[in-house]
């Protein structure tokens, strides 16, 4: 990992000494396939076959740079039957013929394999496959099409982050000290995760006056701030890794969020056991709270109603839409010119 060195060390009391001295000067997560109704879903999909329906579209979704499951160019009873002369076409999203083509493995059998897929090959593709009836007494033979048509969206795994709110008691609310513990505070939890190309982002506090039950008033920071997993030097470090890197940075987040963790349920056996007077400014017990949050790369988002069958996914924009930045939502253009699936800009 980039940084260098093993993991930054923070001694359980480190903070609250920390704190003292502030104190002082004044007085701290492949791929998917589904039909569009779901209900189908355990007829289409069987291992690493999907396979086609006469009578509506088969929605793929593939992670980026893997392979597609094989799209058989038949519905599931088909295959099950005696097929005579079968013939199929292939025709991808730019309506050329894939047989030929060096991105696919296209099988006798009429199985279709998308090779190392990206956002741009994303959209339908469709087979005819035509096959011969001889009647059983007249042995007249007739020709049968039947027409599949799959979608096939690029998707990626949504990047992880966490906001973390965290509560410290202090002695009153206009003290230059507070503003001067958050700061340190920031410098102590991103030198925790440095190692990880993590840091602290959209950081900031709050004081309060809380009157709690049988206890007098309080003053009280209400710290809020974002674990991300986008340090710089962070895409130094997906260079490290083949194809894709989301699983990779997921893994360093969390392991962020877990030491970040560990940090403050060591601060409540701090105060008890190490220190005999408690620091002016100190942690509330059990005011770690972790909300998850997500976000996708340029080119993808986010639509548990258009794709409810891969609602956690990040999909590819569709024509018409594109995503500039890392929320999670496809923005429509207002003068649809994009033609592409994955845009970043109209």
């Amino acid at each position: 990992m980039a940084g260098g060195g093993g993991r930054p060390r923070s001694p359980p009391g480190g903070l609250l000494g920390m704190m003292a001295v502030v104190a002082g000067l004044g007085a701290l997560t492949g791929v998917r396939a589904v039909p569009k109704e779901e209900q189908h879903s355990i007829d289409l999909v069987e291992k690493n076959y999907v396979y086609g329906d006469t009578k509506q579209e088969v929605n793929v979704y593939v992670k980026v740079f893997t392979n597609s499951p094989f799209l058989v160019c038949m519905d599931l009873a088909r295959s099950r039957e005696e097929v005579i002369d079968p013939k199929y076409l292939w025709i991808g999203p730019d309506g050329k013929n894939l047989e030929g083509q060096m991105y696919v493995n296209l099988t006798k059998t009429g199985k279709l394999m998308v090779m190392g897929f990206k956002e741009s090959m994303s959209g339908a593709y469709t087979c005819t496959l035509s096959h011969k009836i001889i009647e059983t007494t007249t042995q007249e033979e007739r020709v049968v099409f039947e027409a599949y048509k799959f979608m096939v969206y690029a998707y990626r795994e949504a990047d992880h982050a966490y906001q973390v709110f965290v509560r410290f008691t202090t002695r009153e609310c206009e003290l230059a000290p507070n503003g001067q513990f958050f700061e340190e505070l920031k410098k102590i939890l991103n030198n925790i995760i440095s190692d990880l190309t993590c840091h602290i982002i959209e950081s900031s506090y709050k004081c309060h006056s809380v009157k709690r039950p049988k206890q007098g008033l309080l003053h009280e920071l209400f710290v809020s701030f974002q674990v991300n997993p986008f340090a710089p030097g962070w895409e130094e470090v997906c260079h490290q890794v083949p194809y894709d890197c989301e699983d990779a940075t997921n893994m360093r987040v969390q392991e962020a969020r877990e030491r970040i963790g560990e940090f403050f349920n060591k601060q409540t056996y701090a105060l008890k056991h190490e220190f005999q007077t408690v620091p002016t400014i100190h942690y509330v017990d059990n005011s770690f709270s972790v909300t998850h949050i997500d976000s996708c790369r340029p080119g993808f988002g986010k639509n548990d109603i258009t794709h409810k069958n891969c609602a956690s996914c990040c999909v590819v924009c569709e024509p018409g839409t594109y995503s500039p930045n890392n929320e999670v939502t496809c923005q429509i253009c207002t003068r649809p010119r994009v033609k592409k699936y994955g845009a970043r800009s109209c």
